[in-house]
């Protein structure tokens, strides 16, 4: 759970809760630095045949960037596709023009990207591109896109996102970020932990915040401009809000006992949190501009990891009060809380869906503890996972896909799983382990 100690997680299972809670100053389990690839396990049983044509290059020198290999990919990794490689492909256009329907036919493809990209100036490009139904011989979308040569990458993640979601009707969320825990141990066995952020295909990792004392619980701020994260700087938990694009950061919660779980509010201008003040955990929300503190609960059970609803106005929390773990409901301004999950034993770690109707879950299922979806109406639980010790997930801002933490040979490894359990991905580092993923909002302006 959020308070352990960190060979359980964080914010993983709550096995042995009160007992968790009291080793929470004891190191956290070993993780890496390292780029993240992705694999897929499983995905729909008929992807869509696709071929995401080579651009065509109008500029001086060699293309600065392979825009069509980076979008085949991440609509490959969705799971949902199968693009045509290059290689197959029985012709190379660029333009609309040149496009044969009957030949891409011939090729069992129903659906074709095309492009070029274009050098107007020393750092300045414009990428254009169509999407065409091959199958009906039409064309549905038709785009161009101004980048500088740091940006192409993101160009390319914009392109994706734009076909994923002209084809499926989801968003795509290939041009969003996820930030997770990585620890690095040395010859010698000492840890040196690692906050990092790094692209939703694991590209671009950049390190956050870098400690030799244990970092956790990564939360990102609805503008996706900030990440709450705790530190046990000096041995001590404190939370911590940090500005990306600067670096700069403000410690807004060291409190006596134990500080953890913090999860920014719709707004952005409130961190729900667990505290200890009294010596027992309960939920608090903090304004984050003048410190003003409300205590939500108020039970001699363990009350923590809150996760707050899309509206505001209330939150969901991990309690023991019924015997076991149990996801409860509690308005954001307190009062009585409700409990919501009632199928199995264990259910924590409570994060809410983007449009509100779901919860994802811890859940103990059989003996293991696995990813679940939960109706907050009526508490019917979906697992959605197939690991024995999968914990915090996370959703995507479209809501579709789910990012989660689980062990692999003994490894601490990342892994995805759709909302409907049907496409999974393991996502690992070239070493060591990571965990605790978080997955940012869409991008704003």
């Amino acid at each position: 759970m959020t308070e352990k100690n960190a060979t359980a997680r964080i914010e993983g299972p709550l096995r042995a809760l009160r007992i968790g809670v009291m080793a929470m100053l004891a190191l956290c389990a070993a993780a890496a630095d390292a780029q993240l690839n992705i694999e897929i396990r499983r995905g729909v049983a008929r992807p869509v045949p696709i071929a995401v044509v080579p651009f065509g290059w109008q500029g001086s020198g060699p293309a600065p960037f392979d825009i069509a290999e980076l979008v085949a990919t991440d609509l490959a990794n969705s799971g949902r596709f199968e693009p045509l490689p290059p290689s197959d492909m029985i012709a190379r256009p660029t333009e609309p023009v040149q496009v044969n329907f009957q030949d891409w036919r011939v090729s069992d493809v129903d659906v074709l990207v095309i492009g070029r990209l274009v050098q107007s100036g020393p750092d300045d490009y414009t990428a254009h591109f169509q999407l065409f139904d091959v199958l009906r011989g039409q064309q549905l979308l038709g785009f161009r896109l101004t980048s500088s040569g740091e940006d192409l990458r993101a160009t390319a993640h914009r392109i994706a996102d734009m076909v994923f979601e002209e084809l499926t009707g989801i968003q795509g969320v290939f041009g969003t970020q996820i930030a997770y825990i990585s620890e690095q141990r040395n010859a010698a066995g000492v840890a040196r932990y690692q906050l990092i952020v790094a692209d939703a295909d694991g590209a671009n990792a950049q390190v956050i915040a870098d400690s030799p004392q244990p970092l956790m619980s990564p939360a990102w701020s609805p503008d996706g401009r900030r990440l709450a994260y705790v530190s046990f700087e000096g041995n001590q938990s404190a939370i911590y809000v940090q500005t990306l694009r600067t670096g700069t950061r403000q410690r807004v919660s060291a409190r006596e006992g134990i500080n953890g779980a913090p999860a920014f509010s719709p707004d952005g201008r409130r961190l729900a949190l667990t505290l200890s003040r009294d010596g027992n955990l309960d939920v608090y929300t903090l304004d984050i501009t003048n410190q003003v503190l409300r205590q939500l609960t108020n039970s001699p059970a363990i009350d923590t990891e809150p996760a707050w609803a899309p509206d505001g106005e209330s939150i969901y929390f991990t309690s023991d009060r019924s015997g076991g773990p149990q996801i409860y409901n509690v308005s954001s301004e307190g009062g009585r809380a409700e409990r919501v999950t009632f199928e199995g034993s264990y259910n924590s770690r409570p994060r809410v869906s983007p449009d509100g109707e779901q919860l994802a879950v811890v859940h103990q299922n059989q003996g293991n503890f696995r990813i679940a979806v939960v109706d907050p109406d009526n508490g019917l639980t979906q697992v959605l996972s197939n690991g024995q010790q999968d914990e915090s997930p996370s959703y995507a801002p479209n809501g579709a896909v789910l990012i989660y933490a689980t062990r692999e040979n003994g490894k601490g490894v990342l892994a995805s799983v759709s909302s409907d359990g049907l496409i999974q991905q393991r996502i690992a580092s070239g070493e060591g382990d990571v965990r605790e993923p978080a997955w940012s909002p869409f991008p704003r302006p």
